[in-house]
């Protein structure tokens, strides 16, 4: 009985289901579809827009005008540029950066890092990559037919995000 060993079930693996990449200009025209620019040769995809929620005028930003950029990226194409954006932080995190629903984020400051070639007439853009990390089985709390929930035990934790990422990218976590 001594010599029987627990195995490791293959429904508890963790894998990222997405890779949001946002870029925030708080304009609309030039600036952000330079930014859109940024995102297409990033990922490959076309960006959708995001709109101002509600009118600010001390930032002379109107209800309804687009004001931001952002991309979802999954698979392995979501895997190379986590890695990209990871090595710009030096595979470096801070405890905060990590939800309480396994879920991370950072923000680099320029998307040059990222081995971008610098182009002088669309400039410099900083940007957010937001990372949702999700186990087999959690397609069940999505689907039409059948819906239901994720079992408290098969929820992913902060501790699980934050082991997951220090074993698959050998990264450190600061402040924990």
């Amino acid at each position: 009985m001594a010599d029987v060993k627990k195995v490791k079930s293959p429904m508890k693996d963790i894998r990222i289901a997405k890779l949001v990449i946002n870029c925030c200009v708080g304009e609309s025209g030039d600036q952000l579809t330079r930014a859109e620019r940024v995102l297409t040769e990033l990922s490959g995809q076309k960006p959708v827009f995001s709109k101002a929620r509600l009118t600010v005028r001390t930032f002379s930003i109107r209800r309804n005008e687009k004001i931001a950029c952002h991309v979802t990226v999954r698979g392995a194409k979501a895997e190379k540029i986590l890695e990209k954006g990871l090595n710009v932080k030096e595979f470096e995190l801070k405890s905060k950066n990590f939800s309480q629903t396994g879920n991370f984020g950072f923000g680099i400051d320029e998307h040059i890092d990222l081995g971008i070639k610098y182009d002088p007439s669309i400039g410099i853009f900083g940007m957010d990559f937001y990372i949702v990390l999700e186990r087999p089985g959690f397609r069940v709390s999505r689907r039409k037919r059948f819906r239901s929930r994720i079992g408290v035990n098969h929820k992913i934790t902060k501790e699980d995000s934050v082991e997951w990422f220090k074993t698959k990218f050998g990264g450190t976590v600061v402040d924990y």
